[in-house]
């Protein structure tokens, strides 16, 4: 439910607030590629709604004054049961973009992720920023730069290599193709009115730091000298041939903590488990590949049922309340992770849009379980759930 208008920071209370005035302050085309996904967008709107289904059940008179909502997740402690997880491009969307994001990190001691298409180089953030990190790896048909992305990382000193797993070909992103967004943005006949009528976000895109994708330019240079669509990058960038064989052979490379990122199949996840992966992603990218896949909540359950004694299961996607993150937690999860989560926040007000996101929902995180009755994480079990 709104009451007024969002037209500044402080009229941000939740993370629906943050996504309108992302809307406010951003081109359309830049707006509608954090906001869109593939064909209808039905799996985009379930990603959420699939947390509606089930209630939470509290408990009273227990205490819960002393609360512990620091988990550990690959290794490292975190301090929310919450992960930020990549995304890509983010300095189109905010001229701090992954700076913003390392930073509000490791202020609240969570984990984060960077993007083999980040817009901040994998050696900055290793050396600037000192939380538990992730390289998200798109694995390309350049076996060069697959190899120099494992050498950066580890360099860089990053705590993890998530594999993701779903983008063997682009998913079907209509509103992509209506808008014309490209990386870089190109200005087209439909969309020069929408860029002409930001000037902030143009002022700061054309004469801040150049626009580059560094962890990718010293091979290709697609999306960063050269305007690409994501789905014309993703289909002639990416290997379609990326099997379980690969996949052992990226892990045997890196030799470090592993996470497989888009795992929706028990079978799968029983193959990953089996692989001696230590953490998978249940995710559907934000539901920007598959349309008409299920929700990663609602796979949730039976996958924590086939492997969650072996392998560290992650919801990702969806997440827009600490109540989200609750109901996660109690079906089984690790922890909950999320993107649009902090990049509408990250749109609309850079560092201090992050912030002030992660903020809400480690309070919505903590109130929950005090509300629930619980003091530690792992007194959130199945018993707390009741599906409708």
């Amino acid at each position: 439910m709104k009451i007024g208008k969002v037209r500044r920071l402080a009229d941000c209370h939740n993370i629906a607030d943050f996504r309108e005035l992302a809307r406010r302050r951003l081109p359309f085309p830049v707006f509608h590629y954090i906001d869109g996904a593939a064909d209808d967008e039905v799996t985009l709107a379930r990603n959420t709604a699939a947390f509606d289904d089930v209630d939470l059940v509290p408990d009273v008179l227990v205490g819960a004054d002393d609360l512990d909502t620091s988990v550990t997740i690959m290794g490292r402690e975190s301090a929310l049961p919450l992960i930020l997880s990549p995304t890509a491009l983010q300095r189109i969307f905010h001229w701090q973009g992954e700076r913003a994001t390392a930073a509000v990190a490791e202020k609240y001691g969570l984990w984060f992720g960077i993007s083999s298409l980040s817009t901040v180089s994998m050696e900055e953030v290793g050396s600037r920023w000192s939380g538990p990190k992730m390289l998200q790896f798109y694995y390309h048909r350049d076996r060069g730069l697959n190899a120099s992305l494992v050498e950066r990382a580890r360099d860089a000193k990053f705590d993890a290599i998530t594999l993701t797993v779903d983008t063997i070909v682009s998913g079907n992103r209509e509103r992509c193709k209506r808008s014309g967004f490209t990386t870089p943005p190109r200005l087209t006949p439909a969309n020069i009115l929408s860029y002409a009528r930001h000037p902030s976000w143009a002022l700061n895109f054309l004469f801040r730091e150049k626009f580059d994708l560094p962890n990718l330019s010293t091979h290709v240079d697609a999306g960063s000298g050269k305007a690409i669509s994501i789905q014309d990058y993703f289909n002639s960038m990416l290997d379609p041939g990326l099997n379980w064989k690969a996949a052992e052979q990226l892990r045997d490379d890196w030799g470090g903590t592993f996470c497989l990122k888009g795992i929706m199949s028990v079978a799968d996840a029983r193959r990953a488990a089996d692989m001696g992966v230590d953490a998978i992603m249940v995710s559907n990218h934000g539901g920007r590949q598959l349309d008409g896949s299920r929700a990663p909540f609602d796979q949730l359950g039976e996958i924590v049922e086939a492997v969650g004694d072996r392998v560290e299961v992650i919801c990702d996607g969806g997440v827009r309340r600490g109540t989200h993150v609750l109901k996660a937690l109690a079906t089984g999860a690790k922890a909950a992770s999320g993107g649009r989560m902090y990049l509408y926040a990250l749109a609309a007000a850079g560092e201090a849009g992050v912030d002030r996101a992660i903020q809400i929902m480690r309070e919505e995180i903590r109130r929950g379980m005090q509300l629930m009755g619980v003091n530690r994480i792992d007194q959130l079990t199945r018993e707390r759930l009741k599906r409708r």
